[in-house]
């Protein structure tokens, strides 16, 4: 069973930065893409960036520019890097990932969330 544990999440003041992190483990044979989500309250899960076995990555507008998505391939872990936090950045962020596993099957597998809160 592939599984994800993300780390990273917590409280900032507008204008700073956090960084996530997610790790997979498990029957790996291939990766092909790891994500981050996020979604807040009566609002539905968003793409915030994605990044594909080949290095081509995938932004949300609203985060293009402050935010970098990176990857450890040796470690199966992928980076979240959030700068000039905005309050409007405060939700329960999810690692994703889309994998085949050894025994042939593709699979997307989600994280269990980490909070990010942006206040002063």
């Amino acid at each position: 069973q592939v599984q994800l544990v993300e780390s990273g999440g917590g409280l900032v003041q507008p204008g700073g930065s956090l960084r996530l992190s997610c790790a997979a483990s498990g029957p790996i044979l291939r990766i092909n893409y790891m994500g981050w989500f996020r979604q807040t309250p009566g609002k539905e899960r968003e793409l915030v960036a994605a990044i594909t076995s080949g290095g081509s990555t995938n932004y949300a507008d609203s985060v293009k520019g402050r935010f970098t998505i990176s990857t450890d391939n040796a470690e199966n872990t992928v980076y979240l890097q959030m700068n000039s936090l905005k309050p409007e950045d405060t939700a329960s962020y999810y690692c994703n990932l889309g994998v085949f596993t050894t025994q042939i099957r593709y699979l997307q597998v989600w994280g269990q969330g980490t909070l990010v809160t942006v206040s002063s």
